[in-house]
């Protein structure tokens, strides 16, 4: 019998952990993971996908310098990570800053836990004792989608109804992922525009400067 290759249970974390990474829209793709976690943005993005009140991606500037990595990391660890009950210490931060290899996963590894349990403390409270109250009086309601139902007419039985919770749940699932994928888009572009205006600046002044000299 074949072996299907040395440490197996490691090797299965990192598979799922990859394939959970793979359903965030991420604003550039993922090639090195230790490279593309390194400045905290990709970080960023992952929270604001799950929870986009907790993130303001503006404050996030993507940039090659160790030290500014290390501030945006701290800058998440103090006002993002601490709202999900994750402190990163200030070895991980810069290991993360220095893409030690390794560490992205290990973060990774840990901001997902604390997103599956903030998503399951938020449905702890959920919405499913509602929906079983109202299919005794043939009426669901789905945030701003409202389903109607007559008992006693064909299609108006639970499993019906159930189907089409189901369908608009999908539904409204879809257009909540489209919106954060355009804000996240949003955000990028800000971001480059805030470049773009600061490099303007930093060129005129150049300008003025080698201007004066001349003269």
């Amino acid at each position: 019998m074949a072996a299907e290759g040395p440490e197996p249970g490691p090797d299965a974390s990192l598979v799922s952990l990859y394939r959970w990474l793979d359903t965030v829209p991420l604003s550039r793709p993922r090639r090195n993971i230790a490279r593309d976690f390194s400045d905290g943005v990709l970080a960023a993005e992952v929270v604001k996908f799950f929870f986009p009140s907790l993130v303001e991606l503006h404050s996030f500037v993507p940039t090659s310098s160790t030290a500014q990595k290390a501030a945006n990391w701290g800058h998440l660890n103090r006002k993002v990570l601490s709202k999900l009950n994750l402190r990163l210490p200030e070895e991980m931060i810069q290991a993360l800053a220095r893409s030690r290899p390794g560490t992205a996963e290990q973060l990774l590894q840990l901001l997902r836990d604390k997103i599956l349990q903030r998503q399951r403390n938020s449905k702890g409270g959920g919405g499913k004792p509602n929906v079983r109250s109202d299919l005794g009086s043939g009426c669901i309601q789905d945030g701003a989608a409202r389903v109607v139902t007559v008992p006693g007419q064909p299609g108006a039985g639970p499993g019906d109804m159930r189907q089409q919770l189901a369908e608009r749940e999908q539904a409204l699932a879809l257009a909540r992922d489209t919106i954060q994928i355009l804000q996240a888009k949003v955000g990028r572009l800000e971001q480059l525009l805030l470049l773009k205006n600061l490099r303007i600046d930093d060129l005129s002044r150049r300008l003025q400067q080698l201007q004066g000299h001349r003269r």
